[in-house]
């Protein structure tokens, strides 16, 4: 059954934030998306990274879509392994039947949930965190945030010890990032393009070398979706920063990592929940 959740306002924000429909609409996502600079850049994308795909709205119940959703960008329906299944609901099945070809047991997909881009990531963190650190031996790694002008934010283990971040907590080898870059806004891909940083390999330590990244096509930002990280991010409009648990930036222009969405299996469907949606518009 689904669960309810409060949906957290962004610090300092007088604005209640309604629960009857805790989704961002079609509307809003465009908003989102060109209400910047970035939205030239991925207007000029869109041959690349078929953006419109992003727009598939919500569903007409109350509350919206909570499945997680694959996307196939259009010419990649032969080079993904999930080339076949463009926005039918992410099963957890195929991430764990998909592992078992990929030589480090990661496996990556694209994604859209409520209209909002996302990546989902399986780690064979289970199997691999009781031996030692080794490259191609992936694990989920907890490391300290620091800011631009590095000051302390705090540290990915913080999922472990803050009740608050509970539903946050890693779960079935596998997590849902939110894919708006935090440089200029805008989409990172998973191997859209091949080269040093989306080789099938995993080096410890997320540091900027080959290995599994998240890779901005836009403007080369790289992301290691499997180093959970305590960080702190700006709203563009309001200018309230506030504090995240998210995958760390590891090159390129962006300031800072993606945030986390926690996610729940139904059955066997992966359903994204909207506890920290203020997490998610940063780019407002």
């Amino acid at each position: 059954m689904a669960r309810r959740f409060r949906l957290r306002s962004l610090p300092g924000s007088d604005d209640e934030v309604s629960e009857s429909n805790p989704v961002i609409d079609r509307r809003e996502f465009m908003r989102y998306s060109f209400n910047t600079a970035a939205g030239v850049i991925t207007m000029a994308s869109l041959g690349s990274i078929g953006f419109a795909s992003l727009l598939m709205g919500t569903a007409d119940s109350s509350g919206g879509d909570t499945a997680v959703r694959f996307w196939v960008p259009s010419g990649a329906e032969d080079s993904v392994w999930y080339g076949d299944r463009h926005l039918e609901s992410m099963s957890y099945s195929a991430f764990v039947n998909a592992a078992t070809d990929s030589p480090t047991g990661m496996v990556g997909a694209q994604g859209v949930w409520s209209g909002l881009p996302v990546n989902v990531m399986y780690v064979p963190h289970t199997e691999n965190a009781s031996t030692p650190i080794a490259t191609d031996k992936p694990r989920f790694q907890f490391m300290d945030g620091y800011t631009e002008s590095g000051k302390y934010v705090g540290s990915g283990y913080e999922l472990e010890e803050d009740p608050a971040l509970a539903p946050l907590s890693i779960h079935d080898n596998l997590v849902v990032i939110f894919s708006r870059c935090t440089h200029l806004c805008c989409i990172p891909g998973w191997q859209l393009v091949q080269n040093d940083f989306t080789n099938n390999q995993w080096t410890p330590g997320a540091v900027d070398a080959g290995g599994n990244k998240l890779f901005c096509i836009c403007h080369s930002s790289r992301f290691d979706p499997t180093a959970i990280e305590k960080n702190r991010n700006r709203n563009r409009s309001t200018g309230a920063e506030f504090d995240y648990i998210g995958i760390r930036r590891t090159g390129g222009p962006a300031p800072v990592g993606l945030p986390l969405i926690p996610w729940i299996i139904t059955g066997d469907t992966i359903e994204a929940l909207p506890d920290f949606k203020d997490w998610y518009t940063y780019c407002d």
